[in-house]
């Protein structure tokens, strides 16, 4: 069966992105302060926020990303979302309520006052282009969509995407974004809905030949591809140096700590709320909202592997195995072309594209927040009007947005198993030990800009090593040759752990060598107000 993408879906796609487009206008004039751009002067209620939240979380990397994982591989890296409830208590409980506190609107003005300037400009940069490669990511998922729906080239999917998302984004501002995301949740669920019930109505036996065919093929396993032989393979349960799956649980709930402690992107909608409690309910109805969907759509990527197992298509086969350059994150936009019926598939797709929309306007707002708070207005324009600042936030939108498209460009040279695993070793590469900083500052009273300048250093050289020893894919053999040492030796100089781990390793490092040098060589200060332990009277409502 050869879909036709009719008139019908043209019209469900312009209709889409007309309505999308339009709310950027909507809401521009009032947009007449950094304050108001922003975070939409802090009146957000939970509901609106809670589901924008979620629209962040859940980006085309979940909608076309995990499935592929799931279709391709098996269910080991989504055993990572299991961690956000415990990532998002710790969070509210030692760091959010400080953003409020003080009435921020970039995640990293608490370092200045903790660290000093250099601390504070450093990990705006690191978050910043971490992002940048995150919204790139989102946009070539989308270009794929695009890509096999239309025909066109790549590059000329990735321009219209950029474009679309761009639209709404620099003018709409935070009322602009979160309205938008509003929409695009529900758009998201109604067309994942309609996809997965195309895909079990053409499997034999429905769900539970799903669940049966998936476990037999070893789909549901806590494994990975082997990269020399290509078969699923179970990992082990803990290791520094292999895939673990108690270490990608500890280094994911690293990483969820992270989101809810110094990720621009949560903190901005954190502080939008109306008041502590709003903010509370916001960020638990994201979690409830995540984790099922997360779940959904590996079941999703299973499910597709089940229907191509029992209705063999030589493209489907070529994409699980990765013949002829075909990528798994293409799977699930070629099932959405050849098989939902004309009238759906407009709906399926523009589902697909609210996923990536919604999360890149979100980080592209984020940036921009970023840069005008921290280092523009802190450092290069420091006495200008609001007007000018406003102009500004809307010039880094629009470049944030070029950026991600020529991001999005390099994404089709890569060769990884899936994007995922790539994602989960660029994310652990540029987390720069952003979170050992915060924990640092926050839950210890050591520290200083010095003690913990070198702490960032000692991490980026370590990171830097790793990523490049992964890169260029030395081999022991080369190290023995080189050194003249044993082959365990070697091996243990190219990876003391496990790239996916270098984040987690990172952070660590950070901590221990600021608090060291901090307790050594350095007298201790007044941080009233900086730390959990000497916090200030708590605002009004908070629990």
């Amino acid at each position: 069966m050869q879909t036709q993408f009719g008139s019908l879906d043209w019209a469900i796609l312009a209709v889409y992105f007309v309505g999308i487009s339009a709310i950027g206008p909507i809401f521009a004039r009032q947009n007449k302060s950094t304050e108001s751009f922003f975070v939409a002067n802090r009146q957000f209620p939970a509901w609106l926020l809670g589901l924008a939240m979620f629209a962040t979380m859940i980006s085309s990397v979940t909608v076309v990303a995990y499935p592929a994982d799931a279709y391709k591989a098996a269910y080991l890296r989504w055993i990572a979302t299991l961690m956000l409830p415990f990532g998002v208590y710790i969070g509210w409980k030692f760091f959010l309520p400080f953003y409020r506190r003080n009435r921020c609107t970039s995640a990293f003005e608490y370092l200045e006052g903790r660290f000093g300037p250099g601390v504070r400009t450093y990990v705006s940069a690191t978050f910043t282009l971490g992002q940048v490669v995150r919204i790139a990511t989102i946009l070539y998922l989308v270009s794929l969509v695009f890509q096999q729906m239309t025909g066109a080239s790549a590059y000329a999917c990735i321009l219209m995407g950029g474009m679309a998302i761009s639209a709404y984004t620099v003018l709409g501002g935070a009322k602009g974004v979160v309205w938008a995301q509003f929409i695009q949740v529900f758009l998201l669920w109604f067309g994942s809905i309609v996809l997965f019930i195309t895909v079990i109505k053409g499997i034999d036996g429905g769900l539970p030949a799903v669940f049966k065919i998936g476990w037999e093929h070893d789909k549901f396993m806590l494994g990975d591809l082997n990269s020399v032989t290509g078969k699923l393979e179970p990992v082990k349960w803990f290791s520094l140096r292999d895939k673990a799956i108690v270490m990608i649980l500890i280094a994911a709930l690293a990483s969820w700590v992270f989101e809810y402690s110094a990720n621009q992107d949560v903190i901005q909608k954190y502080v939008s709320a109306k008041n502590p409690r709003e903010a509370f309910k916001s960020i638990w109805i994201c979690c409830l909202c995540s984790i099922p969907t997360w779940g959904f759509f590996m079941l999703l990527g299973t499910a597709l592997y089940v229907f191509y197992f029992q209705n063999p298509d030589p493209q489907a086969h070529a994409i699980l195995v990765g013949a002829n350059g075909a990528k798994a994150e293409s799977i699930l936009p070629y099932f959405c072309v050849k098989m939902i019926p004309t009238g759906l598939a407009g709906i399926v797709i523009a589902g697909i594209l609210a996923a990536g929309m919604s999360s890149s306007s979100a980080t592209i707002s984020s940036i921009s927040a970023v840069f005008i708070t921290d280092i523009y207005r802190r450092h290069l324009v420091k006495a200008a009007s609001e007007n000018h600042y406003v102009l500004a936030a809307r010039a880094t939108s629009a470049l944030s947005c070029l950026l991600m498209m020529g991001g999005a460009a390099l994404f089709y040279t890569l060769s990884d198993l899936t994007l995922q695993d790539f994602l989960m070793k660029t994310t652990s590469v540029l987390s720069g030990g952003i979170l050992g900083v915060y924990v640092l500052g926050f839950l210890t009273t050591r520290g200083s800009g010095r003690s913990v300048g070198v702490g960032i250093v000692a991490t980026v050289l370590f990171s830097t090593y790793i990523a490049v020893v992964d890169f260029l894919k030395i081999s022991p053999e080369q190290i023995v040759n080189a050194l003249g040492c044993s082959a365990y030796a070697a091996d243990l100089l190219l990876r003391p752990v496990h790239i996916y781990y270098v984040g987690l390793a990172g952070q660590l490092l950070t901590f221990v060598v600021g608090y060291i040098l901090s307790s050594i060589f350095e007298p201790k200060r007044d941080l009233t107000g900086l730390t959990f332990w000497t916090q200030i009277n708590p605002e009004p409502g908070e629990e």
